[in-house]
């Protein structure tokens, strides 16, 4: 028997003689020969208790607890800890290794020791296991408290990474309980520079609180490649006002993903409105391979399109999209680019460019309406031959047109007489219309000054000469300078003081109109701005107290556009005081105002001398703001003026409102990834969206079936399969051939339905007419005949005495009945089907 056997028997018989001193000497014996002993360390501790030895015994309970921690028996140390516990204080160190065994059993109370721990640390100094036990506090209670407990901490130790990294954690635990996370972005940022995710959270901050310039110093450091970067790169790019050096970054950001389209469309809108026509030509070209590559360039001309309808390019970017739209076989975009460029070139008395606008126009539609008024124009400016040529054209269209009109009246009326030949005046009027139109005032100047030089004193007989000048800010000169003050003042009074009420309504409708948000505010400055003949007019959508979601800006010639900080400064701080004045607030002498002290160098940088700002609000919630600004010289905003704003104000909400639940609508409503075309179920949907729309803004609304040929016979004739790749053909071409405001819905396996926004049953013929073209070269697979289209019309009955669930159901069943009556007079025909309360149907 070995000598520790000896022992631990001659421990027991003591123990059974009640000789407890003698077998815990024995024991004792034991555990310094075998130091691996805890059965033995065990019952010396045990022994120790009673004979009232507790110092002793918690050191052999230590000695348990730590060897079985090391083994790797949990339960067993957590057992001989709680004992341990009851003598005396453990230690930090075990306490720490208890709290690590029991997190998964007991969290709660892992929480409490390793919090004690942590303290116990951080009061010995020792700032290393103070790390570690704050980190296995973190990833049992991720709080606010704690990640700021181990961010102080690694700032403390210098560990900028990972001090970095808890901060990143706080702003995303912040943002995620919805406040304010940019300052732990911030700092994430500071300490740790080249963390990628660091610089994109603080940089999207930035951004969010409209600091753009800021916001690119800090993506310029990040060195990553990802779509998320891209994006937020390019669009701080884009609104810090350096398109320059945003394309590189959308190039690449559209290599990766679609999903930049959008972007380009705001590179060129943004050279576009800073009158760098040769820069948006010269991009445009450069990501046209690109797009063309990805199959992409079906939207990249939507988007150009779009882009036309916002701004009023020059006549170089107009060239370059008519080629564009002519490679692409978009007639009608084709023809209306020409016509935009028959104006510039008209105005610019290049009459031989004009004549060349008009031939080409006329030639892609002949139908197009006012082209015999485009023609009369050129009459004695160009070559009688290249005139009589387009005459040709233009007047054979017209005659047959009336031909089969009259073909089976009894009289047939005389041709009208030809219009007489501009004057000189008329037609300098006329240029320097078209001029301001297309936002170019300088050039309209020079005709205004030319038309003073020629027809001294016209305006004051001319009403329309008189507009003219007020709109262009052009003041006549004459000796008499009172005379000519007296009738500009005239002018202010009638046209910048509203007084001209037809003009303003045209703004709200102009307003109206716009299909998007950002088109709302882009046609709200521009038409107020020029009306009112300001120096800025500012449109921004905010919450009281919070920066601008969107903003847009109109600045007159020679004014420069305003700081983006200052800008949104200057939104922020009107709206608060227009929200405590209850409506609009008007400042004659803005620097010196006592309630504008907060953004008196915001006011002087941009040479504000006076201003008035109306309030957007919905209900009683205010939602943005709306802001005319004078420069160089104060001016007095009349009472008038705040109450036509007002009136402005209101149809802005209505149509910022309408664009978003006209986007919402659509993101909604599921569509035919195959087509392109809305699916069936978001008809109804879609059709009472739209006439609640426009119950509010007046406007007409026309819904059109066309059919595509019997679905029963051609699926008998070449099979379901076949049909169905076809109609998703003809949707590709229906949805590339109509404006963004309106909707093609897939109605039947041959029928597709159009909802067309702001036309009436009249103009819905010239849609069919377009759609009719478009589709008269495509073929069903395996047969040889054209598709044909036949479409019925019905315009909806707009009154707001009616239910708009009325008006649709009556509506929808109006347009089958045309339908059926198209079908019944032969394919390729239409018809328009009035309400039974209005006069007969129209056929064509």
């Amino acid at each position: 028997m070995s000598e520790i056997a000896k022992r631990l028997e001659r421990a027991e018989k003591y123990l059974q003689k009640g000789k407890l001193t003698s077998a815990l000497e024995e024991f004792r014996e034991v555990i310094r020969e075998d130091p691996s002993n805890d059965s033995a360390r065990q019952r010396a501790a045990d022994l120790c208790l009673s004979l009232d030895l507790s110092s002793e015994a918690c050191c052999y309970l230590g000695d348990i607890f730590d060897h079985a921690v090391a083994l790797g028996r949990s339960p067993e140390a957590i057992n001989t800890y709680k004992k341990l516990a009851r003598l005396t204080s453990p230690g930090i160190e075990r306490t720490f290794k208890y709290a690590q065994l029991i997190e998964r059993s007991s969290p709660r109370e892992a929480l409490d020791s390793l919090k004690s721990v942590f303290q116990a640390y951080i009061t010995n100094g020792d700032r290393a296991q103070a790390m570690q036990t704050i980190k296995r506090i973190v990833s049992l209670e991720p709080c606010s408290e704690n990640l700021k407990r181990e961010a102080d901490l690694a700032v403390a130790m210098g560990d900028n990474r990972s001090a970095a990294l808890s901060f990143l954690q706080l702003g995303r635990m912040e943002e995620d309980s919805g406040r304010d996370g940019a300052a732990m972005f911030e700092r994430a940022y500071s300490l740790d520079p080249e963390n990628p995710t660091a610089g994109l959270s603080h940089a999207r901050c930035l951004l969010r609180d409209s600091r753009a310039e800021q916001a690119v110093e800090v993506l310029q450091t990040v060195k990553l490649d990802t779509t998320e970067y891209l994006e937020l790169f390019a669009n701080a790019l884009l609104l810090a006002n350096q398109p320059e050096n945003a394309e590189p970054v959308i190039t690449r950001y559209y290599k990766q993903s679609p999903g930049a389209m959008p972007l380009i469309g705001e590179v060129l809108n943004s050279y576009i409105y800073n009158g760098k026509t040769v820069e948006a030509i010269h991009f445009a070209r450069e990501i046209e391979p690109e797009i063309s590559k990805r199959g992409d360039m079906r939207d990249f001309l939507g988007l150009v399109n779009d882009l036309v309808q916002r701004q009023n390019p020059g006549v170089e970017f107009l060239e370059y999209l008519a080629q564009l739209f002519n490679t692409a076989n978009r007639e009608h975009e084709y023809c209306d680019t020409l016509l935009k460029l028959f104006e510039l070139h008209f105005a610019n008395r290049n009459y031989m460019k004009a004549a060349e606008c008009l031939d080409r126009a006329s030639e892609v539609d002949a139908y197009e309406p006012g082209h015999e008024e485009r023609l009369e124009l050129l009459r004695g400016k160009i070559d009688s031959n290249r005139f009589n040529s387009i005459a040709n054209r233009i007047t054979t269209v017209t005659r047959t047109t009336t031909a089969e009109a009259t073909e089976d009246d009894i009289e047939v009326e005389p041709e009208p007489e030809k219009p007489q030949e501009p004057t000189i005046l008329e037609d300098l009027m006329l240029q320097a219309e078209i001029f301001l139109q297309y936002s170019m005032r300088s050039k309209a100047v020079e005709r205004l000054e030319r038309i003073n030089k020629l027809f001294p004193r016209e305006e004051e007989k001319h009403e329309k000469l008189l507009s003219l000048f007020n709109a262009a800010g052009f003041t006549p000169k004459y000796e008499d300078a009172s005379q000519a003050q007296q009738a500009t003042s005239t002018a202010v009074n009638n046209e910048n003081a509203v007084d001209n009420f037809a003009r303003v309504t045209e703004i709200t409708r102009n307003i109206a109109r716009q299909s998007s948000i950002k088109s709302v505010l882009f046609t709200t400055v521009n038409d107020v701005g020029r009306h009112w003949n300001v120096s800025r007019c500012v449109a921004g959508l905010s919450a009281p107290g919070k920066p601008p979601s969107a903003a847009m800006e109109y600045c007159a010639s020679g004014v420069p556009k305003s700081d983006v900080m200052g800008l949104a400064r200057l939104i922020s701080t009107l709206q608060t005081q227009a929200v405590a004045a209850g409506g609009p607030v008007s400042f004659e002498k803005a620097q010196t105002a006592p309630e504008l002290s907060s953004i008196r160098q915001v006011l002087i940088a941009q040479k504000i001398e006076s201003l008035i700002a109306v309030p957007m609000k919905d209900g009683d919630e205010h939602i943005g703001i709306v802001i005319l600004e004078q420069c160089g010289n104060a001016r007095i905003f009349r009472k008038v003026d705040q109450i036509v704003l007002n009136t402005i104000s209101e149809q802005i909400v209505i149509a910022v409102n309408n664009a978003r639940l006209r986007s919402l609508v659509k993101s909604l409503a599921p569509t035919d990834e195959k087509s392109g075309l809305l699916r069936r179920s978001s008809y109804l949907d879609v059709l009472l969206s739209e006439v609640q729309r426009s119950l509010q803004t007046k406007s007409p609304v026309t819904v059109v079936l066309m059919n595509f040929g019997s679905a029963s016979a051609l699926v008998k004739e070449v099979g379901e399969p076949t049909v169905e790749f076809a109609m998703q053909e003809v949707g590709h071409v229906v949805t590339a051939n109509i404006r963004q405001s309106d909707l093609a819905v897939r109605y039947g396996l041959t029928t597709i339905a159009l909802i067309l926004s702001d036309t009436t049953d009249k103009n819905a013929f010239f849609v069919i007419d377009k759609l009719r073209k478009k589709t008269a070269t495509m073929r069903v697979p395996g047969k040889n005949d054209p598709v044909t289209l036949t479409a019925g019309i019905a315009e909806l009955v707009m009154q707001s005495k009616f239910e708009a669930v009325d008006i649709v159901t009556e509506a929808i069943n109006r347009v089958e009945s045309a339908l059926e009556i198209a079908r019944h007079e032969g394919g390729n025909s239409a018809h328009a089907l009035a309400p039974m309360f209005e006069a007969n149907a129209v056929s064509a």
